[in-house]
């Protein structure tokens, strides 16, 4: 990671497991997520469904632990940065903001 890159969501590859959210040393990442049975198959399935994902870099450290964790690859590196700005709410990026991030 360089100074000029940031945080990107795939979330079509995030599962919701939260291990992002446990292994964050700076607490600023914030997942909603409710739950659905797939009927699909023999069994039914419970899945996790993301409702939002959100980083506040105002308390981002950019360790680089949530991008190392994630068990799918759903958070990468951006070369997108965008840090420098107007007011500490606009450091909160949600889930749409860091998709397109990860283009």
């Amino acid at each position: 990671m360089s100074v000029r890159e940031s945080i990107g969501l795939h979330e079509q590859s995030c599962t919701s497991c939260l291990i992002c959210v446990r292994d964050c040393p700076s607490q600023c990442i914030e997942i909603e997520r409710h739950t659905e049975q797939l009927t699909e198959g023999r069994r039914p399935k419970t899945v996790h469904v993301l409702d939002a994902f959100r980083i506040d870099y105002a308390l981002c450290m950019y360790c680089g632990i949530c991008v190392d964790v994630c068990p799918t690859d759903a958070l990468i590196w951006s070369p997108v940065a965008g840090l420098a700005l107007p007011s500490r709410a606009a450091l909160v990026s949600d889930r749409e903001d860091l998709a397109r991030r990860a283009q």
